[in-house]
């Protein structure tokens, strides 16, 4: 896996999760409490041993760009990177990124400067733990030009993605972006028999979904990029890569939440307060790396918690705290009642009020918050 290197898109502009994207980069908001979104496609590469990982940035990206210089900083005998390409004007591209494939194709010399096998095009706002080794494994195993990765959704949900349809061996021949004819959709039902060849339950009114998650191959990737005014992977790149080029699909049935809206954040964190949480946090053998922030140990005084993740660094007296996730550094006072919150925690501590009047950081005495 030396030779692949990873693309993480991280330059949209995430107008859907304001007002949390106002200040950050959308792979620069928390996500479980310590972490940022941009931690995930990261650990996933560094999980299969693909350390040549570039960050593709254009909005806000100040905080992305510090907490990756902060996070990920390899020794000199590896000769692994984590590099930010931010989106820039020169004398041959006055543009910024237009989309996902105009934001790769910008920095496409950059990606296949040192020959890679594999380039691997990941989002910077998913949540998931994936074998990408696997994933690249199987993408060789078929001579494939390009693979997909999918999940298997109901058909009812089909409207919201990139749809396809497979044929026996799991090659894609028909891929539309978003179909909202209900005719079409029935087209792009998959049979049984097909989604056990991917790894699937073999459901009835199943449809592939892709994940937004690619592995093409260097050549591939630039001939589809290369003279063409394509901006969007789903829409344009995918569907005119099918008649011609062997683009395979990539079955995984574990985990996976699109971070794309306030309501999508909130569930995602919430399910991982669950007793048995769907995303295991906590396997040693596949850790979500971030900032190693050298905090203390919470401090939880007279206090009745249930089903939840109270991050380090936290000081919680005399609350009441259910189904929530609490950030680092939170502060929360006596009296005060929390469930089902998603706090994100602090970047700094505060004692004393400043002398602006203004509150000090954390949740005063006495508070209720539910839902938020």
């Amino acid at each position: 896996m030396q030779k692949v290197v990873t693309a993480i898109l991280g330059g949209g502009q995430g107008s859907r999760l304001a007002p949390l994207t106002r200040y950050r980069a959308k792979p620069a908001v928390p996500v479980a409490g310590k972490f940022r979104l941009i931690d995930i496609p990261i650990s996933n590469s560094l999980h299969a041993g693909i350390d040549r990982i570039y960050v593709l940035t254009q909005y806000n990206s100040a905080s992305l760009h510090r907490h990756i210089a902060q996070s990920y900083r390899f020794d000199v005998f590896s000769r692994g990177f984590v590099n930010i390409l931010a989106a820039e004007q020169s004398v041959s591209n006055r543009e910024w990124y237009q989309g996902t494939a105009d934001a790769v194709r910008q920095n496409l010399e950059r990606l296949i400067y040192k020959k890679p096998s594999e380039v691997l095009v990941l989002s910077g706002d998913q949540l998931y733990l994936m074998a990408l080794r696997s994933f690249v494994e199987w993408h060789r195993a078929n001579l494939a030009d390009l693979t997909v990765a999918v999940k298997a959704v109901p058909r009812e949900q089909a409207h919201a993605f990139g749809v396809m349809k497979v044929d026996s061996q799991g090659r894609i021949v028909d891929f539309v972006e978003k179909p909202q004819d209900a005719a079409q959709i029935d087209e792009l039902v998959v049979p049984p028999d097909r989604l056990e060849r991917l790894g699937f339950d073999p459901g009835p009114d199943q449809c592939l979904a892709s994940m937004g998650i690619y592995a093409f191959r260097p050549a591939v990737l630039k001939s589809l990029l290369d003279g063409t005014k394509a901006t969007d992977f789903g829409h344009e790149v995918i569907p005119s890569a099918v008649p011609d080029l062997r683009v395979f699909a990539f079955g995984y049935s574990g985990y996976w939440r699109d971070i794309g809206t306030i309501a999508a954040f909130h569930h995602a964190n919430i399910e991982l307060t669950q007793p048995v949480p769907p995303l295991d946090l906590y396997s040693p053998e596949t850790p979500f790396y971030t900032h190693p922030r050298f905090l203390p140990g919470t401090k939880i005084d007279d206090c009745s918690v249930h089903h939840s993740v109270i991050c380090e660094g936290s000081v919680v007296s005399g609350a009441s705290i259910s189904n929530s996730v609490i950030g680092i550094r939170s502060m929360i006072r006596q009296g005060t009642v929390i469930d089902r919150t998603v706090m994100m925690g602090a970047n700094r501590y505060e004692w004393e009020p400043n002398e602006s009047g203004a509150p000090v950081l954390g949740i005063g005495r006495n508070c209720t918050i539910r839902n938020a």
